[in-house]
């Protein structure tokens, strides 16, 4: 990136976010086919959830090759050191976010893989996952606090602000690993979490180019966090490879992501929401992973009052496969509520 690109981003950010999107799609549609034949022979589905009926509905997927979140995660780096000012703190944390908990998600799912487990414990997956998220976070301090709104946490129906200060690095823990153990909870159906993926991300790709737009942040009466347009780089190399890899993931399925890709994935919105101050939206942009993660918990602490089932199968998406309904229904159905939901989030802005 050259210094003439990067002092005049707003000139050239439309292009590079653009280019940034078809640079990864075409990098995941280019090693899709061979990283699908090296995971084949390293990295089969085993079907062993807790759940007997649902393994029986899974059967037919077994063996497909999993651990595909390596060649999305792959063609977003490609996308954004091509694309991106890596002079950005912004594109910075992004590739320690997108590289970090990509290798905590292929950790969990060579354990799989290679063992009788089901990966790697709860509690030390949480405690990777907040390793990762306080050095992001910590991270993302030290930038945000040099910007007039970097600290609020924002409320979009009359812009009102919440000073977070040093909280903001638990906040922002809480946010990172929320958004993405709700990625991963909801990857259960072929292209269901990256199709739900594509719009939450050009949402947030929006979102990010705005904050970063003074004259456009001001007419939206949302934060100005000068230089977070650069994050569109990185959400915008996000859409591409999810794009990409969807062409592969579509029912039947050819790979599954894994955790090696739900993981970062996740992340990578929650970082977009703590970076444009835009956690409110976050959880109406990804709705959809909200309410699969929220029907998981309702589901536990249901049955531990109760001894009795809230819902035949969690996380939500499960339960509608319980009632019969096609899988491909299903998943289209959830991508038309991700749509709308994002729809809604981005006309949002202007209501005061």
């Amino acid at each position: 990136m050259s210094q003439h690109a990067a002092g005049d981003s707003r000139v050239f950010l439309t292009a590079r976010t653009a280019l940034a999107a078809v640079t990864s799609f075409l990098a995941a549609i280019l090693l899709g086919p061979a990283a699908i034949r090296w995971l084949k022979g390293r990295a089969r589905e085993r079907i062993d959830s807790a759940s007997s009926k649902l393994n029986e509905l899974h059967a037919g997927k077994s063996e497909t090759p999993t651990m595909g979140g390596l060649f999305i995660v792959a063609s977003i780096v490609a996308a954004v050191l091509l694309c991106g000012d890596l002079t950005s703190t912004y594109v910075q944390v992004g590739l320690f976010v997108a590289v970090g908990f990509c290798l905590l998600g292929a950790i969990d799912d060579w354990i799989k893989l290679t063992t009788t487990r089901r990966g790697l414990t709860v509690k030390q997956k949480l405690a990777a996952q907040l390793v990762l998220a306080f050095a992001a976070g910590a991270w993302l301090f030290l930038e945000q606090q040099t910007k007039p709104r970097g600290l609020e946490l924002n409320w979009p129906l009359g812009n009102y602000g919440l000073w977070l200060g040093s909280a903001f690095i638990p906040w922002s823990m809480l946010v990172l690993v929320g958004s993405s153990n709700g990625v991963n909870l909801t990857d259960g159906l072929d292209g269901l979490a990256s199709g739900c993926m594509i719009f939450a991300g050009t949402a947030f790709v929006a979102l990010t180019y705005l904050a970063g737009h003074v004259v456009m942040a001001d007419y939206l009466s949302i934060p100005y966090i000068a230089g977070s347009g650069e994050m569109s780089i990185v959400v915008g190399a996000m859409v591409g490879a999810m794009l990409g890899f969807l062409w592969f993931n579509c029912h039947p399925a050819q790979v599954f992501m894994g955790d090696t890709g739900s993981l970062p994935l996740g992340a990578l919105l929650g970082l977009a929401a703590l970076v444009t101050r835009q956690e409110v939206l976050l959880v109406l942009i990804g709705g959809v992973f909200v309410i699969e993660t929220l029907s998981v918990i309702a589901q536990v602490g249901w049955f531990k009052l109760t001894g009795s089932r809230l819902i035949a199968c969690s996380p939500l998406h499960n339960h509608f496969l319980f009632q019969g309904q096609h899988e491909h229904k299903i998943v289209v159905r959830f991508w038309i509520g991700s749509a709308l939901l994002a729809l809604s989030a981005v006309a949002s802005l202007k209501i005061h």
